[in-house]
């Protein structure tokens, strides 16, 4: 099993940054590749008051196996290009995707 990272997962200190390309709106939450360097999501909940933003994380946190407060977002509150930050995690992106669709 690869254990090296894609070029959207890097290191920061003893957690992960993640840099991700978000499709709000979808039917399903599930992670369907990558696009510009980045894993690509598509996330079951609209793009307003925030809900996106909280599923997307909520779904990130269950993937890894990590608490919620374990996984936050760093950048692009309102853009679809987001780095998030995930610590207690060894290898993420190996873990993204397993149970991909919610």
């Amino acid at each position: 099993m690869n254990r090296a990272p894609p070029v959207w997962a890097r290191r920061d200190g003893a957690g992960w940054l993640l840099e991700l390309h978000v499709q709000p709106g979808a039917k399903v939450t599930a992670a369907v590749g990558e696009h510009g360097g980045r894993l690509k999501l598509k996330i079951a909940a609209p793009a307003v008051d925030n809900k996106a933003n909280a599923h997307l994380l909520a779904w990130l946190a269950a993937q890894l196996g990590v608490v919620k407060s374990a996984v936050r977002l760093v950048r692009g509150d309102t853009s679809r290009q987001k780095t998030v930050a995930v610590s207690g995690v060894e290898t993420p992106w190996l873990d993204i995707g397993k149970n991909s669709k919610t």
